[in-house]
């Protein structure tokens, strides 16, 4: 069975309060800009995401456990800057893949394993040193290597997987922490506290993070990682098997060739 880790109601209710999307909206101008540079006219797309209002001229899903797609129907599948809240994120992609027409294009987007370093430290350090313990805070994300590794488990072709990274500016952790919610990005984790937190955890955490502060102002890191791929089809270009080539590197090159000695 695979682990709960995220809340789904609690994620729900966080991003019908979200006031602030300019990740999300960043997002979506990311996905815009991407299409442009592919050679395709795309008429039966989907997005899968929990701000379907960013996308008024697409058909949308919920990102929810189980996609509401119908296999083969599409082929365009973006998946918007919500794979880090998923259970199972291969399950995600396969039921993508699953939804394409053959050559159909999937792009997806998920923060990265860097994103927040610098509050996830500072949180983990002031509660360890104030309580002893550490109780789960911010949403554990994949790294880039590891979610381009996805992409061929979840059986598509001609699999990328690229990042980009942002750092915004605050006043204090609290201001931090007060964008996160607007955001609709705060602590939904199944496993997360239940019970409010000292306050002396967070007064040493601000303390920490004010110690990394330029001009005055704390830096708060977001990565996000672009994954695409395609729907496999005969048409597509396949690797050549070894031994296959027709010319030697070197002499492509015109360099001089040398044996490895033996051990």
């Amino acid at each position: 069975m695979t682990p709960k880790l995220t809340d789904r109601a609690r994620l729900r209710a966080n991003r019908a309060r979200a006031t602030a999307l300019f990740l999300q909206e960043m997002a979506v101008d990311e996905v815009q800009e991407r299409l442009k540079e592919v050679n395709r006219t795309f008429t039966a797309p989907l997005v899968v995401t929990g701000f379907p209002h960013l996308w008024p001229d697409m058909p949308t899903v919920a990102d929810e456990d189980t996609l509401a797609v119908t296999p083969g129907a599409h082929d365009l599948v973006i998946h918007a800057l919500c794979l880090h809240w998923a259970d199972d994120p291969v399950g995600q992609l396969v039921q993508s893949r699953r939804a394409l027409q053959p050559d159909g294009w999937f792009i997806g987007m998920a923060f990265g394993g860097q994103t927040l370093h610098e509050l996830r430290a500072c949180l983990a350090q002031a509660e360890t040193e104030v309580t002893g313990g550490l109780s789960p805070r911010v949403l554990p994300m994949a790294e880039i290597r590891d979610m381009g590794g996805l992409l061929g488990r979840a059986g598509f072709a001609l699999p990328v997987a690229d990042s980009f990274t942002l750092t915004a500016k605050y006043r204090d952790i609290f201001h931090l922490m007060q964008d996160l919610r607007a955001m609709g990005e705060g602590n939904a984790l199944a496993s997360r506290l239940r019970h409010p937190t000292r306050r002396a955890v967070f007064a040493r955490a601000a303390e920490l993070y004010a110690e990394l502060a330029v001009d005055g102002l704390i830096p708060a890191t977001f990565e996000i990682i672009t994954l695409t791929a395609w729907a496999p089809h005969e048409s597509q270009q396949k690797p050549l098997k070894p031994g296959s080539a027709a010319a030697r590197l070197a002499d492509v090159l015109q360099s001089v060739e040398k044996k490895l000695p033996k051990l």
